[in-house]
Order: structure tokens, then C-alpha cells, then sequence
């Protein structure tokens, strides 16, 4: 079953006194959230003296920590080993399919090439 966005939103979430973002379409997907009933009704709170409904109020919040998350010097330096990594496997799995496919494989720039050397096909007597 394909997930079909649940919303399009083009006012923008501006907290009280913030300028409204650009009117651009943005499709929502659900995000069911367990939190504690005494976090939930401050969220409630927070909605009611924003003017936003509890679903806007929650997605501001999470909006607003992924921005700030993403400034983070741990996140960064954590996101750049995850990036190395991805790129490691992504060598591994390229070398792999090179040899699968009987060419060699190409090295990527600050990479070593492939020490694996493809196999020849066995030739077919003629009949």
C-alpha cells in the first residue's frame, strides 16, 4: 500500500509576530507522536496562544528542531561519518557489479582501485 500525502499546506506555520513563509505547496504524510499527557498539554497551550491547531503547533516544533539539529557541530560531524560510510559501501557495491558484469571497475576520485580482476568466460566449443 503506497502512502498518499494527507495535506497540501501553502499558508506556512509563522509563530506569532514571524513573518508567514513563501506560499509554496508542501504534501504532509502522518507522524503518529506518543508523548507524555503533561508535554501534550503545554503543546496544547503553546497551539492555543500561537492561533495554531495542535497539528500545526506539533509540526512548527519538529520543523524547528530539524533546522536547529542541522546546525548542530555533533549532527554534522555524525552525519559526515555516516556520508563516509555510505560512500564506502557505495565503492564496494560498484567494484561488485563491475565484476559481475566482466569490466573493470572504474575508481572513484580519493578511492583505491579495485584489486579483484574479472574472470574470463569460458569459451563454447563450435558443434
Amino acid at each position: 500500500m503506497s502512502e498518499q500525502p494527507e495535506e497540501v499546506n501553502t499558508a506556512g506555520l509563522p509563530h506569532l509576530g514571524e513573518e508567514p513563509r513563501a506560499a509554496v505547496p508542501v504534501a504532509y504524510r502522518n507522524l503518529p507522536v506518543k508523548m507524555s499527557d503533561d508535554t501534550r498539554a503545554q503543546l496544547e497551550v503553546l497551539a492555543q496562544l500561537n492561533r495554531r491547531s495542535l497539528t500545526e503547533e506539533t509540526r512548527f516544533a519538529v520543523e524547528h528542531w530539524v533546522e536547529t539539529s542541522k546546525s548542530d557541530p555533533k549532527v554534522r560531524e555524525r552525519a559526515e561519518t555516516v556520508r563516509a560510510e555510505i560512500e564506502r559501501d557505495a565503492e564496494t557495491k560498484r567494484n561488485a557489479i563491475a565484476a559481475v558484469l566482466g569490466a573493470s571497475a572504474e575508481p572513484t576520485p580519493g578511492t583505491k582501485p579495485s584489486t579483484s580482476k574479472p574472470t574470463a568466460k569460458p569459451s563454447r566449443a563450435s558443434d
